[in-house]
């Protein structure tokens, strides 16, 4: 039987072990460029199976955080470019997380001071990050978005492909992860709390996963379908997203994902960064994964949320994963899988210095030796 040590193929990536590290917001780069720490940062933890970046918007427009890296423009590309190699260097594989926040934004944030934009004008009843003037970090209430209008939405597909390319072409990604989770830009659409619209993007299941279907393709056909994962969240309330069915809508997104030959699907089970079974929210994991595999699924199946190593490597060796994430662990701990590997105790993490700042809670975690 496998274990979390264990190979692994996914799709064209080529994982030495079945231990990821979860994309991880950390605001660390100023008008949206990756520094120097940053590429220190990723090749510290280079000796997880698979790296996934923190999220990085695709546009302007798809910013929603004070500080977070972006894919759009020159500087950006040349930052991401010297982490992959730091990276690569180390022997490590690294995907970046393509984002569109959508909804969850302030107008402050926004090219020329606009709203934000989402499937519909209804604002998320949650908080984004800012930084003043002075540097002062701060928590905000999200702006008010307006709707997307029907001939906007094939610019953000299109965008969302170019930034795959300037990842995989430009910065030298092994591949991407497409974020479809967390009440963000394509979760908007694919859930009804957020999306009201009556038009060939709402109201249906397959109207509503209109949007992350065309993205995907649109992802796939620009770098190549084996280096392609999504992250969905069939039940977090993260952003103050619901959907008031979603076992059906997920069946039906990953069977149709299934077709397209991706490299891997990241699930997080339950609340992101919170309980593994919400309350008034029961969902069915294995009945996902099931639909997954019987629509013709060879991708990986990668698992997230509250996961130590006795339940990760329970999920590897009964079949229920082929990959875990795992979040703050990897922020405290650069040498997770040899700690998780020897039994080694971990480091604790310091929560105050998640968001923003310079090296300290980023780059000064002690390795073991």
């Amino acid at each position: 039987m496998p274990t979390l040590f264990d190979p692994i193929q996914a799709g064209d990536l080529h994982l030495p072990n079945r231990i990821v590290m979860a994309p991880l917001t950390r605001n660390r780069s100023p008008n949206a460029v990756p520094r120097d720490i940053t590429a220190t940062y990723y090749a510290q933890r280079a000796s997880a199976g698979l790296l996934i970046t923190e999220a990085t918007a695709i546009s302007h427009q798809g910013q929603g955080y004070a500080d977070v890296p972006g894919l759009y423009g020159t500087e950006q590309l040349d930052g991401w470019k010297k982490v992959t190699e730091a990276v690569h260097a180390r022997g490590g594989r690294i995907v970046t997380q393509l984002w569109h926040v959508g909804r969850v934004s302030h107008d402050s944030l926004q090219p020329d001071g606009q709203p934000p934009v989402a499937p519909s004008a209804i604002a998320a009843n949650t908080k984004t990050y800012l930084i003043d003037a002075q540097g002062r970090g701060s928590f905000a209430a999200t702006s008010t978005p307006r709707a997307l209008r029907a001939e906007e939405i094939p610019g953000i597909v299109h965008t969302f492909a170019a930034a795959a390319r300037n990842a995989v072409e430009t910065c030298g990604f092994d591949g991407v992860e497409i974020h479809g989770a967390n009440g963000y830009l394509l979760d908007q659409f694919l859930k009804d709390g957020a999306n009201h619209r009556t038009d060939d993007y709402g109201g249906t299941i397959e109207n509503r996963a209109r949007l992350l279907l065309e993205v995907t393709r649109a992802v796939a056909d620009a770098v190549g379908h084996g280096k392609v994962g999504i992250r969905l969240s069939p039940v977090t309330p993260a952003n103050d997203i619901t959907d008031s069915d979603p076992q059906p809508l997920f069946e039906y997104v990953v069977r149709q994902l299934a077709q397209l030959g991706l490299a891997y699907i990241h699930v997080i089970e339950g609340a992101t960064g919170g309980p593994r079974e919400v309350e008034g929210r029961p969902f069915d994991y294995q009945a996902l994964k099931t639909a997954w595999r019987e629509a013709g699924a060879r991708g990986a199946w990668m698992v997230n949320n509250g996961y130590d190593a006795e339940l990760a490597e329970r999920a590897v060796e009964s079949g229920e994963a082929d990959l875990v994430a795992f979040g703050k662990p990897f922020i405290a701990n650069p040498d997770l899988v040899r700690r998780l590997r020897e039994g080694a105790p971990l480091n604790a993490w310091d929560k105050a210095t998640f968001y923003g700042g310079g090296e300290q809670g980023y780059i000064d975690y002690p390795a073991l030796g």
